[in-house]
């Protein structure tokens, strides 16, 4: 049952929780899948919904060989896939014996086998096998200063690509000439296959001259042998290359879908919606003080109107390191909105990400509404403060308005909710 709009947190809590279940694999896979060839079926994955999508095949396929990454914490059990689970969103040596083993599984198969890929966001970090020459730890190095550098993912995967010898479709070729099917659940702006997981099963047109002008945009400092690879001939897999072929990409859950699921139930429950985007990007401090002040801006209209107003809005927000604190892009929209709004009546704000991690930490996100302030003062937390150090999650901790769900086993990126009532 959907809680009344006139209970803001738990209404919108409940519409994350729709958005989320709405790109649940087990309500996607089964009329994705292919037809089962004469010759072997190998399923591979990497993500974090991966071992969720893996689970929702067997539901369909029956136990089926093969071998899924996932992040630590979102395995699944299945009875033929094999589950490794790995860090993100800073690769770890258990990602990198991970991804050698599936390089392994896929090679020497047959033009009558099949590989499922099974792939979501979160598979960057997941799929992690250096070029040679590179070591772990220079790979991981260019992450956290890429992440802390508040780079939008789509520049991110670009470097990543050509670090790596799984990524910008040289999955893809690794398995040929087997037939390839690629499902995938989207967690980029714009749904472009190539930018999922890095791409691993599609052609990539980036050069090594890309990724440095990005590092070099993003004052990204690398170590020597990260600058002296991308000095070299690039590894990605052109579109057009004959490797190729015989592959088909589907993407099977998307960000509009999950809006347009929570949007349907917003409506009716009696609001007004407005879907602002949900492909959109920056940083999340400015987007959330320009849907602030779009939100007071449409106050009056809801006065007048009689009637509750919800803007939507999806994508992915980035932070750049300011401070030592612990946030993530999600909860750090919520505390600039927060600071935006200064408690201006009747507009209540929810921003998660759907796959149940802002930034690190296991916290999906954070509410505020027009009290906020008002119990920040009386916990003796400062939000401008906390938003100088980046330390949204300590601050909403201290005010008890975390969003904790735990592992949503999917991820179709930001979820961004502003309820404006009319009283």
């Amino acid at each position: 049952m959907t809680p009344a709009v006139t209970e803001p947190r738990a209404f919108l809590t409940h519409l994350f929780e729709i958005a989320v279940a709405e790109a649940d694999p087990m309500r996607v896979i089964a009329d994705a899948l292919p037809d089962r060839p004469s010759g072997r079926t190998l399923v591979i994955g990497a993500g974090k919904a991966s071992a969720r999508m893996a689970e929702a095949v067997e539901a369909a396929w029956g136990p089926c060989d093969g071998f899924v990454i996932t992040r630590y914490g979102y395995g699944r059990p299945c009875a033929g896939i094999e589950i490794a689970e790995a860090s993100h969103p800073v690769p770890d040596a258990a990602g990198e014996a991970a991804t050698r083993r599936l390089l392994s599984l896929v090679a020497g198969l047959g033009p009558d086998d099949l590989v499922l890929a099974l792939i979501s966001g979160g598979g960057s970090a997941l799929l992690c096998a250096p070029r040679d020459g590179i070591s772990l730890d220079d790979k991981m190095a260019v992450n956290r200063a890429l992440l802390a550098s508040g780079a939008p993912i789509g520049e991110m995967n670009v470097v990543r690509k050509h670090l790596s010898r799984v990524k910008g479709g040289q999955l893809a070729a690794a398995r040929h000439p087997a037939r390839l099917c690629t499902l995938l659940i989207s967690d980029v702006p714009g749904d472009d296959p190539g930018m999922i997981a890095s791409g691993p099963t599609v052609g990539e047109a980036s050069t090594p001259d890309d990724a440095r002008a990005i590092l070099a945009k993003r004052h990204v400092k690398v170590p020597g042998s990260v600058r002296r690879m991308l000095e070299q001939p690039g590894v990605v897999i052109a579109p057009g290359d004959p490797r190729l072929a015989r592959a088909e990409t589907h993407i099977i859950a998307a960000p509009s879908q999950s809006l347009a699921a929570a949007s349907a139930v917003a409506r009716e429950a009696g609001c007004e919606v407005r879907i602002l985007g949900d492909a959109l990007e920056g940083e999340a401090r400015d987007l959330a003080a320009a849907q602030a002040r779009m939100a007071m801006d449409l106050a009056g209209d809801v006065r007048r109107a009689g009637r509750p107003m919800l803007l939507l809005s999806g994508g992915e927000c980035t932070v750049t390191r300011r401070g030592d604190g612990s946030g993530g892009p999600n909860a750090e929209y919520v505390l600039a909105a927060m600071i935006a709004l200064d408690g201006h009546t009747g507009i209540h704000v929810l921003a998660c990400d759907t796959d149940g991690v802002d930034g690190a930490a296991e916290v999906a996100g954070a509410y505020a509404g027009p009290e906020s302030l008002a119990l920040a003062a009386k916990r003796g937390v400062d939000p401008a403060e906390a938003l100088a150090r980046n330390d949204a999650h300590g601050f909403f901790g201290a005010l008890g308005a975390q969003i904790v769900p735990g592992p949503s086993l999917t991820n179709v990126n930001d979820f961004r909710a502003i309820l404006i009532l009319p009283d």
